[in-house]
């Protein structure tokens, strides 16, 4: 845990001085190319189809993601649209927003209702401490920093059935979900670098 972050959880009554005097050290500083948008508190930026594939069997497919920071933890909110109607799909917080994604982390589920759009909100933590670590047990690797979100069908079937996999004679099946039986991905934060995800730009 940072320094500051201890520091506003350990003396609350320091907070509006320290939204005054810091105002400028946490502000996020983004890049045109990223096309996301930024103030002091909150970070904003896009979701986008992950192959052109998708962008083919659903051209509308697009996401867009609100970080809002706290003293402890943040607050993510996801909105997604120009999805299959009444569809589910899984977000992970992933090390890389392509193939093979390295160290990645189940973080919701979305549903997109009658109208191919859904919304998710969760708390924790989705900034530039963000990490997954193993120090040992069945699996041993070291502080590893997820900064990119994927977005994945959690049936393997609909976008076979959509023609999003051409060229494949069955579903193909992917981990990403409760069940280690989900499709493929169909959103990603790939316009970021892929050792500079968007998670890495928001600090406290």
């Amino acid at each position: 845990m940072n320094p500051t972050r201890r520091l506003l959880a350990s003396a609350p009554g320091k907070l509006a001085a320290l939204a005054t005097v810091g105002a400028v050290a946490v502000a996020i500083s983004v890049t045109a190319a990223t096309s996301a948008t930024a103030t002091s508190s909150t970070f904003t930026f896009g979701l986008q189809a992950s192959s052109s594939a998708i962008t083919a069997c659903l051209p509308n497919a697009k996401g867009s993601v609100t970080i809002t920071t706290g003293a402890l933890n943040d607050v993510m909110k996801v909105t997604i649209q120009g999805m299959p109607h009444g569809s589910d799909f899984d977000l992970f917080v992933i090390q890389q927003p392509g193939a093979p994604f390295g160290v990645s982390w189940y973080q919701t589920d979305i549903h997109a209702g009658s109208t191919g759009t859904g919304t998710a909100t969760v708390r924790g933590v989705f900034d530039s401490e963000t990490f997954s670590v193993s120090p040992g047990g069945t699996t041993t690797f070291a502080p590893t920093h997820q900064y990119h979100l994927g977005l994945w069908f959690n049936s393997p079937q609909l976008p076979f059935n959509k023609g999003c996999e051409p060229g494949a004679t069955q579903p193909i099946v992917t981990p990403f979900n409760g069940e280690q039986h989900a499709g493929i991905q169909v959103l990603n934060t790939a316009q970021f670098p892929v050792a500079a995800g968007p998670l890495s730009q928001v600090h406290r």
